[in-house]
């Protein structure tokens, strides 16, 4: 016999039990599907069996560990689905890509996927889900996995297991389809029971729910410039045939990094120039309006940006929309009662508009200056006059949103979106997330500037993407020119500096099992050091040794 204590209320037991059982009987208590158990404090798939004395709880499909299984898990059913109704295709031409809004873009390579096949993929898909299909994980030696999957002909896996110092790899099997999944899945296909296929691009979008509503499917929202810029970003790797993890840890064995280094660090820098170009071109471009998530690398980019548009004959003044911050005692709060310094009424829009109309009128304007230690606005002598060739490169959260310039003509602004869109995979069917370069290039960065634990970042991260989906993501379409901050060597270079941070959080903390979540995805990675980066890359601005006050 043994005890658990099951959402705080103690049960004994006579005979194992899974944590699927555990689940269904605690189902009424939380208001949304149970996707993974908490024993102990550490998360565990509900297909696992217990037999001994522990504290359960659960997580539900609104919980970011959870909301991500319901991802991979419906993944591995649409992949099942493919592999069973499309049989001509060769699993190289399948690739799970990138995420645009909660619709997933799954490219096929050399095959335009048709409305009857879109229609024959969903009946299967819904037939798994009503059939409540078994997801179970295997444990195989690492030679032998290979040996599975160099069979399955999917040579981006057995490439990602060469670099793996684990002995053993976990495999899972759904209907007789095996794949290998970097993170947990549910149990069954019977819990995916919201999701729609749509055609695009050639390829396929799988649109899922929300982490905030997950029993509802919202309509999928094309983001055509978004598209482009990720597809740019994977044509490019594809063409220097880097694609996955696996191909980028060949090119660091074979010494062929400070190439890579040097080759991307050029296109980004012919990016920049062209968007320079651009704004020069258009004539009567006053105010340079910047934003993007957090730790995009917005401000290396607008000292970048502001370099290039010197040589073009413009004379940039960069500014930051923080320093319009209201004081501190007037910043709006949240709903736990903390102050929310993402939304626009933290920021003083009035007096933003009064200034800025005054310099483009030619009027002599003292700028503020926020003190982000006394959450006071402060004068300090900054003064500024736009001539002929003046121009004001404003970078900040809000910046493409109209209701913060809401004054000035549309003719005097040049909006750009930046933000760190991965084109990497782990291997072709597991996607390296957007949001997971951002929170190590933000950890490491607060470690070194602000003296912040990687336990407070990843503590306050939840608040962060709660505000980007609110007042940035929205506003992305409105950009008139898109940058990607991403490198496709910065991982290797930010494991050193992240490592450390995370193994400091103990499992006491409620943040470690993000932070072990993390050191699994950064042991995929070979480490490389950051001595070859030239001091104005994108990613000095977190690893530190930029050239610019960053």
């Amino acid at each position: 016999m043994f005890e658990l204590t099951i959402c705080g209320e103690k049960k004994s037991f006579e005979e194992k039990v899974t944590m699927k059982e555990l689940a269904k009987a605690y189902s009424d208590r939380f208001d949304s599907d149970i996707a993974l158990a908490l024993v102990d404090g550490k998360i565990q798939e509900l297909g696992k069996s217990i037999s001994k004395d522990a504290e359960i709880d659960f997580l539900t499909m609104k919980s970011s560990a959870g909301h991500k299984a319901y991802v991979r898990t419906a993944t591995m059913m649409l992949l099942v689905a493919i592999d069973r109704n499309m049989s001509f295709l060769r699993p190289d031409q399948v690739k799970v890509e990138f995420a645009i809004g909660n619709g997933y873009y799954i490219s096929i390579k050399d095959h335009a996927v048709t409305q009857d096949e879109i229609k024959t993929l969903t009946d299967h898909m819904q037939k798994m889900c009503e059939d409540a299909l078994p997801v179970t994980k295997t444990t195989y030696p690492k030679a032998e996995a290979v040996k599975l999957f160099e069979k399955a002909g999917m040579s981006d896996k057995v490439k990602l297991f060469r670099y793996r110092m684990s002995s053993y790899i976990n495999v899972y099997e759904l209907d007789g389809y095996q794949d290998y999944y970097y993170g947990y899945m549910l149990p069954d296909t019977g819990y995916i029971r919201y999701f729609e296929l749509l055609t695009y691009k050639d390829g396929i979008i799988l649109n899922l729910p929300g982490i905030q509503t997950p029993d509802v499917v919202s309509d999928f929202v094309p983001r055509e410039k978004l598209f482009e810029t990720l597809n740019q970003a994977n044509d490019w790797g594809a063409t220097i045939g880097i694609d996955t993890v696996g191909d980028l840890n060949d090119q660091i064995c074979m010494g062929n990094l400070s190439d890579l280094i040097l080759v991307q660090e050029a296109l980004q820098e012919r990016r920049i120039g062209e968007i320079a170009r651009q704004i020069a071109e258009r004539g009567g471009v006053k105010f340079v309006m910047i934003a993007g998530p957090s730790s995009s690398g917005k401000t290396s980019f607008s000292h970048r940006l502001s370099i290039q548009l010197r040589t073009l004959g413009l004379n940039p003044h960069p500014i930051a929309l923080d320093d319009y911050f209201v004081d501190r005692e007037h910043t709006p709060k949240d709903e736990d009662g903390n102050y929310n310094f993402e939304c626009l009424e933290a920021l003083d829009v009035e007096l933003f508009n009064k200034d800025m109309l005054k310099l483009l009128n030619g009027e002599r304007v003292e700028l503020p200056t926020f003190n982000f230690k006394t959450g006071l606005r402060e004068y300090r002598g900054n003064f500024k006059q736009l001539g002929k060739d003046d121009i004001l490169v404003l970078e900040g959260i809000h910046g493409l949103n109209d209701k913060m310039s809401y004054s000035l003509p549309n003719e005097s602004k040049f909006k750009i979106y930046i933000s760190a869109l991965t084109s990497l995979n782990i291997d072709e069917h597991n996607r390296i997330p957007t949001t997971d370069t951002r929170l190590l290039r933000r950890m490491v960065r607060d470690a070194r500037t602000r003296g912040n634990s990687a336990q407070r970042t990843i503590g306050m991260w939840n608040s962060v993407r709660k505000g980007e989906e609110e007042y940035i993501f929205p506003f992305q379409e409105n950009a008139d020119a898109f940058f990607n901050s991403a490198l496709i060597y910065e991982l290797a270079v930010i494991k050193q500096f992240a490592e450390p941070l995370l193994f400091s959080i103990t499992p006491e903390e409620p943040e470690y099992n993000e932070a072990k979540r993390l050191l699994k995805f950064l042991d995929y990675f070979l480490g490389v050091s950051s001595e070859n980066l030239p001091n104005n890359s994108l990613v000095r601005e977190f690893v530190g040794g930029s050239c610019f006050p960053v």
